[in-house]
């Protein structure tokens, strides 16, 4: 019986009350059995159930979670490319850009990217075989990460085209956000000048540019309000599977300790 968890064990873990403990396994959506007239967990299967079974916990009460438990970021979460299932945030991420019509990457907030970057207009996609065009880019977004105003909205990039980013806010940590970008100005093309500028500094030649400067995202100013207002939306919903998966993994670290007693 070493090995086996308490109703008040449970309800420490999952931060829900008592009487949720009893109905979840009365119901069998705990792993559970009963000694006597007393309920007991098998730690190693609620391990399991935790790790396999993220979608029913959901289902439970587990909103009545404390707040200020949930909102303790520990150190790792500063890691955003460790704390994300990359193939389901690409996913979301390819779907929002699709859905908007401009390019977007998840990054740190030194710019550096996490994602493979989404919907990329033919400009970008251009340069990006570029080393030091690349490195432009990651600097350009990195203005975007030191920005102060909190709210989403419009700067000229490198290129000339509109960015713009929505924070990703996990507690009281912004380990990353979600830029949007490829998002033409009202006075596009640029100059001849402008253009010979551009290329310079991207240590490319003009010709490179200039065949693609059609190939940009030309957005309405209604479109383009959508976009600022989506793009921290997006970043919200990766903040909230960080979240998740921090408050998970507490959880299940939490049970491995009690287990090991």
């Amino acid at each position: 019986m070493n090995n086996m968890l308490t109703a008040k064990d449970i309800q420490q873990l999952l931060q829900v009350d008592r009487s949720t403990v009893y109905r979840m396994a009365e119901d069998g959506r705990l792993p559970a059995v009963k000694v006597g007239k007393q309920w007991r967990f098998p730690a190693d299967q609620l391990q399991q159930w935790l790790g396999s079974r993220v979608d029913v916990a959901k289902q439970q009460p587990l909103k009545e979670v404390n707040d200020s438990k949930a909102a303790v970021v520990p150190p790792s979460a500063t890691d955003l490319a460790k704390m994300l299932p990359l193939d389901c945030v690409q996913l979301i991420q390819d779907s929002h850009a699709e859905l908007l019509g401009v390019m977007l990457v998840i990054t740190d907030l030194d710019g550096n990217p996490i994602t493979e970057p989404s919907n990329p207009c033919g400009l970008f996609s251009a340069i990006s075989a570029q080393p030091h065009a690349v490195q432009r880019c990651i600097s350009s977004w990195h203005d975007l990460g030191q920005l102060l105003n909190i709210e989403p909205e419009f700067r000229k990039s490198h290129l000339g085209l509109y960015c713009a980013r929505g924070l990703i806010r996990v507690g009281k940590e912004l380990p990353g956000m979600v830029v949007a970008g490829c998002i033409a100005p009202q006075q596009w093309p640029p100059t001849e000048q402008e253009l010979n500028k551009m290329a310079a500094e991207l240590n490319v030649e003009p010709d490179l540019l200039a065949a693609r400067l059609d190939q940009v995202y030309t957005l309405s100013e209604k479109e383009r309000a959508q976009v600022l207002a989506s793009v921290q939306k997006v970043a919200n919903i990766v903040a909230h599977i960080v979240q998740e998966r921090l408050v998970l993994l507490d959880r299940l670290d939490g049970i491995a300790n009690l287990a090991r007693l």
